[in-house]
């Protein structure tokens, strides 16, 4: 993987507006580049696997952290998933607002659950615990983080088997 430097002043700009730099510069170099939806779709499984490897090698020393890499995973495996399986009527409205919301997520999350079975929604929502009351509150202990990091790696590998033919976790 190439490491690009981004200036902190557009940086702190985008996290201001609540936009994740790393998937809004994959995402906007996918659309510049006209990515097939293969090629987007591995991208963000990609960077599943690795937000998924980095939260649970913090859960131990930074629950809070390990939290929110856990999520990004999550969220990653979602993303992959919708556009894996064209969901397109969620896709045109990230198209068109140029960034996902929670709101495009969780309907992925409901339209990849049902066609893929209930294991998208349940996983997604221990994810959603680890982002709210893991990352913002800071009220989660490395004991509870781990209790949810099975949920996010049958994610992730979940999306990986769809990705690649399969059908469910």
């Amino acid at each position: 993987m190439a490491v690009v430097s981004i200036p902190k002043v557009i940086v702190d700009k985008l996290v201001e507006r609540d936009i994740d730099v790393e998937t809004y510069v994959v995402d906007m170099l996918a659309k510049a580049a006209g990515l097939d939806p293969v090629a987007v779709a591995e991208a963000h499984l990609e960077l599943a696997v690795r937000f998924l490897a980095e939260g649970k090698a913090l859960t131990d020393r930074d629950p809070v952290q390990a939290s929110e890499k856990l999520y990004k995973a999550a969220k990653e495996a979602v993303k992959a998933l919708a556009i894996h399986l064209n969901l397109s009527e969620i896709l045109r409205r990230v198209e068109g607002r140029g960034r996902w919301t929670v709101a495009d997520l969780e309907k992925a999350v409901l339209r990849s659950s049902e066609r893929l079975g209930g294991w998208v929604r349940q996983s997604w929502d221990a994810a959603w615990v680890l982002h709210v009351w893991g990352f913002h509150e800071a009220r989660l202990d490395a004991e509870d983080v781990k209790a949810r990091v099975p949920d996010v790696e049958r994610l992730v590998e979940g999306a990986r088997r769809v990705l690649e033919g399969g059908r469910s976790a």
